[in-house]
């Protein structure tokens, strides 16, 4: 089980571990209530490490449901790392060409040929509230070790370390 952490190691962690993930799920929730998750490259963090910026399309259903509900959580996953993270938030959606700019990279280009001024952009922020983390030996290394302990000891390994976080 584990324990919640408020200190700015534990945060620390949180923003570590998701530094180089840059595609997390996004998930919000429908008028209807249910929950909905699509892909969303996080294209920055800032460095007080409480929101995560994304660019978005103007007029896509994410942005309603925001509207509507604003808390959200981010999912990250590195399984080549074994580190799983999920964000649990407030979003809300802008446009500001001046951020865009700021922001913006020339990969975006892709999604958004017309460049960071182009007025169809909405950016979507993550102000993060809590986190939770599971960063996990290599489960390589987890599997032999833990069928080697399971067969001597009749218990499983432990599975590396889990914690929950407060960004508040």
């Amino acid at each position: 089980m584990s324990h919640p952490e408020n200190d700015d190691a534990a945060r620390m962690k949180v923003r570590e571990m998701v530094k180089d993930i840059r595609v997390a799920m996004l998930v919000t929730s429908t008028e209807e209530g249910h929950l909905r998750a699509r892909p969303m490259y996080v294209q920055h963090i800032d460095g007080d490490g409480h929101t995560a910026w994304m660019f978005s399309q103007a007029g896509t259903s994410k942005h309603e449901q925001i509207a509507e509900e604003s808390e959200v959580l981010l999912a990250f996953s590195d399984p080549s790392h074994q580190n799983y993270v999920s964000i649990r938030g407030t979003a809300r959606t802008m446009h500001d060409p001046a951020k865009q700019k700021e922001l913006w990279s020339e990969g975006m280009r892709t999604w958004f040929p017309n460049g960071a001024e182009d007025p169809k952009i909405r950016l979507i922020a993550v102000h993060m509230e809590g986190a939770e983390y599971w960063d996990s030996i290599n489960s390589t290394v987890l599997h032999a070790y833990g069928y080697l302990k399971a067969i001597a000891t009749g218990r499983p390994p432990e599975g590396g370390e889990n914690a929950k976080v407060s960004f508040a």
